[in-house]
């Protein structure tokens, strides 16, 4: 028999997460909490992504209680060295998918659970191997789909994920912006 979890506090906006969490029928209900995402300098991109995630989850550390199980994520895109959060507006997302045009980067999502009992976080990482792309093709997804809420300004499960991406090597979930998996294996433990 499959194990039902306690509902969990998402502490995410993001329509992808919700979508995801119910596609594992996982009850939630949504708990936002303005964080500031910086990070400390000579991080690695994972340790960014668990960094921000932990971050986001702190800021419930005082409104725990019972059996809250709160649930935060971050997810950056890294590319030869350089981090792609979320673009500053369409010529920045632009810049962005330019520089992802012809090449492989990686997504990486952390992820943070968060109880009375502690913190327990981890992260997952996905390469992700474009296809070169003209300006045209780049300008159109942008004006298109306006993916300025997400980090690298691109959402695979958009037109150019299906249009763009050769081919990914590891969670398709994580690129999404949740790597369910390993969140389900969390979860039973």
């Amino acid at each position: 028999m499959i194990k039902r979890f306690p509902p969990v506090i998402l502490a995410s906006k993001s329509p992808r997460r919700q979508e995801l969490l119910r596609l594992m029928d996982i009850d939630f209900r949504i708990v936002l909490k303005e964080v500031d995402e910086n990070y400390p300098e000579g991080l690695s991109p994972s340790e960014i992504a668990v960094y921000i995630a932990e971050k986001k989850a702190r800021a419930f550390d005082e409104s725990i209680e019972g059996n809250d199980l709160v649930l935060t994520a971050d997810t950056i895109v890294s590319i030869e060295g350089q981090i792609l959060g979320k673009p500053e507006n369409e010529d920045h997302a632009i810049e962005m998918v330019s520089l992802l045009s012809g090449k492989k980067h990686e997504v990486i999502t952390g992820v943070t659970l968060l109880n009375k009992n502690g913190m327990t976080s981890f992260y997952d990482v996905t390469e992700v191997f474009f296809s070169e792309l003209s300006q045209e093709e780049i300008r159109y997804y942008i004006e298109r789909y306006k993916p300025l809420d997400k980090a690298g300004s691109y959402g695979i499960q958009d037109w150019i994920g299906l249009a763009g991406i050769e081919k990914i090597s590891g969670s398709y979930s994580n690129v999404v912006g949740l790597p369910t998996e390993k969140l389900y294996r969390e979860l039973r433990r």
